[in-house]
């Protein structure tokens, strides 16, 4: 790897400090969730997608709102319910009279953030609207491809499966997703200043009273992965990431392991992960921290072992302690 020029450093340090204030806008608004947080800047480096996955109530969609409101870029809500029909999510051809003609009217997904917000109450026909998108930055309507802007990110929410009126995502579009990020209810002091800043006012629906500012842009994130892009992997590592989804593969507990587009969604993460904590390599370590939320989506349990209890993510901590680290 040859070395950074001095602006092509200076640009790069800009753009980390950019995203380190992100973090700290998104703060404002948001508490006790820096691990979803952490993720969903991943999957801005990343150019992948994002799945949160949590009980009605532990700020899903807040996190996704302030993300949006503390990036320059523009961002669209589209609401999932039962009803909701492909063409409500990526446009369809409309007659003009005027002109006897059909043209296209955009659909939401015509942006630059979508949040998909609980996207598993509607049924597959319409989340699999989203499968193109998603892989290939563009929605195809009566033959045509029509091209999504870049950057283009899906920021979708979820409540478990076992909840009342949701309908499971095909693991099709489950593999399309970069990382499932799970929001657990927060701890008895996060929950203390959740109550202490309503008491004070805070309005969730009103994040500019909350002070949450664009403090980036797409400059910052275009300098950012460029900086990623040119973080070193060695041998040792690329083969480590192989070792552990190949071992999920074997798992007696598994009926489906991770496929090699995990593998290298795993690859991408660390390395996303490694650049944000002031690294040009990446080191097993970084493979460990985003080994979770990068493949525990891309499993599928037995039903004995989910009979039994088993989760995916106990089942990849478990491939985590077994498979050999290298040096």
């Amino acid at each position: 790897m040859s070395a950074p020029s001095a602006a092509g450093a200076d640009s790069a340090d800009t753009a980390r400090s950019a995203l380190e204030a992100l973090r700290l806008e998104i703060g404002k608004a948001v508490v006790g969730q820096d691990a979803a947080v952490t993720g969903l800047v991943v999957g801005l480096l990343c150019r992948g997608h994002v799945l949160l996955e949590g009980v009605p109530g532990v700020a899903k969609t807040l996190l996704v709102r302030a993300l949006a409101a503390a990036l320059e870029l523009e961002t669209k809500r589209l609401q999932f319910t039962p009803d909701l029909m492909p063409s409500d999510v990526t446009g369809s051809l409309v007659y003009d009279a005027r002109t006897a003609e059909f043209s296209f009217q955009q659909g939401p997904v015509f942006t630059h953030l979508l949040l998909a917000d609980e996207i598993n109450r509607t049924p597959p026909k319409t989340q699999a609207s989203l499968l193109e998108a998603m892989e290939e930055r563009q929605v195809s309507v009566d033959g045509t491809p029509r091209p999504l802007p870049d950057p283009f990110l899906v920021a979708a929410t979820q409540n478990p499966v076992e909840y009342e009126g949701t309908y499971p995502l095909p693991e099709a579009q489950l593999d399309r997703f970069l990382l499932k990020l799970n929001l657990p209810l927060p701890g008895r002091d996060d929950e203390i200043d959740v109550l202490t800043r309503h008491a004070a006012g805070f309005d969730p629906r009103d994040l500019d009273a909350a002070g949450v500012r664009p403090v980036a842009g797409p400059a910052d994130l275009a300098a950012a992965r460029r900086a990623v892009a040119a973080t070193s992997v060695t041998a040792d590592v690329t083969g480590y990431v192989v070792d552990l989804c190949r071992a999920t593969r074997e798992s007696p507990s598994l009926a489906l392991g991770v496929s090699p587009r995990g593998a290298t969604a795993l690859l991408a993460c660390a390395g996303a992960w490694a650049w944000l904590t002031g690294r040009d390599y990446v080191t097993p370590d970084d493979v460990k921290a985003l080994a979770l939320p990068a493949l525990r989506h891309r499993v599928r349990l037995r039903p004995e072992a989910e009979m039994e209890g088993v989760t995916a993510d106990s089942v990849l901590t478990s491939v985590l302690h077994h498979v050999p680290v290298p040096r």
